[in-house]
């Protein structure tokens, strides 16, 4: 028998396990982004917000938001602070594994400061997510909001009382 007969029994299964190998290295975004949407802005409007819910398949970080159509994105949070709204910027947005994370009116959210241009009702606005695991291991999630204006269903299910 020789090196080559060997060869022919343990090749297929090398090839297999390699072929899985880059397969998982190639593996789809262990992000989901469900839902998302932004809040319309009319002409001379500076800011506006974008909203979805994410989900990781592992626990992680969101790091880093931008869109071209914003000269900055940040993750805020509002919250009740006796009987005031508050919002803040917040550097970092934990993403626990496998629980979704609403990012909603009245809650976390990503705020788009420095509109370039109005965004209008049935537009869409591209977001790209910055995602650090763990291991500081990066991921990029390209994601694709439409524009709702005011007094669309989804903002009425949203709105706050003052």
């Amino acid at each position: 028998m020789t090196i080559f007969s060997d060869a022919r029994k343990w090749l297929p299964a090398a090839a297999l396990a390699l072929a899985l190998a880059l397969a998982h290295a190639a593996a789809p975004a262990q992000v989901k982004v469900d839902n998302p949407w932004v809040r319309g802005a009319i002409p001379g409007q500076v800011a506006t917000g974008a909203f979805f819910d994410i989900t990781s398949g592992r626990d992680a970080t969101l790091v880093k938001a931008e869109s071209p159509v914003a000269a900055i994105v940040e993750v805020h949070e509002m919250q009740m602070k006796g009987n005031v709204m508050t919002m803040r910027p917040v550097q970092r947005m934990d993403l626990p594994a496998g629980k979704p994370v609403r990012l909603a009116p009245g809650g976390f959210h990503l705020m788009l400061l420095d509109l370039k241009q109005p965004v209008k009702n049935g537009e869409t606005v591209p977001l790209t997510l910055t995602i650090e695991y763990a291991d500081k291991k990066r991921e990029t999630v390209e994601v694709r909001a439409e524009v709702r204006g005011l007094g669309t269903s989804q903002e009425q299910q949203h709105q706050h009382q003052h």
